[in-house]
């Protein structure tokens, strides 16, 4: 059984692949892009996965309100997932506010580089402070 923190990085790879294939205009299926992740389902990732798509545009608008000079759509899919995963907990979920930030920030500390780090965590911290959940 893997842990929340592992469960994150299924979830920002399943919407990384969903962003590539939608940009690429490749079908897919959610589902099965989850299962090719995780071999057993979970609530938490579904919830997640399936939330971030319904609410892509809110999410995107709302990231690209605190990207100083720079818009979701100029990022490259990896950050656009771990950034938009981390607005999705903060706004969606009862994930505590500074779990939602620090768990991005550990993904982005794998997959990004250190600048990218900071801008990420620039965006969570204004839309926890900015925001009404």
């Amino acid at each position: 059984m893997k842990n929340r923190s592992e469960l994150r990085d299924v979830i920002m790879k399943v919407i990384y692949q969903v962003n590539i294939y939608a940009e690429a205009k490749i079908e897919y299926d959610v589902n099965s892009l989850i299962k090719e992740q995780l071999e057993v389902e979970n609530e938490f990732v579904n919830t997640c996965v399936f939330g971030i798509i319904e609410h892509k545009n809110e999410i995107y608008d709302l990231a690209d309100k605190y990207l100083n000079n720079w818009n979701m759509k100029r990022l490259n899919k990896v950050d656009q997932a771990i950034l938009a995963l981390g607005i999705y907990e903060l706004k969606y979920t009862d994930t505590p506010s500074i779990v939602a930030i620090n768990e991005a920030l550990e993904l982005s500390k794998i997959y990004s580089d250190e600048a990218v780090t900071k801008m990420i965590n620039g965006v969570l911290d204004k839309v926890y402070h900015e925001e009404e959940k």
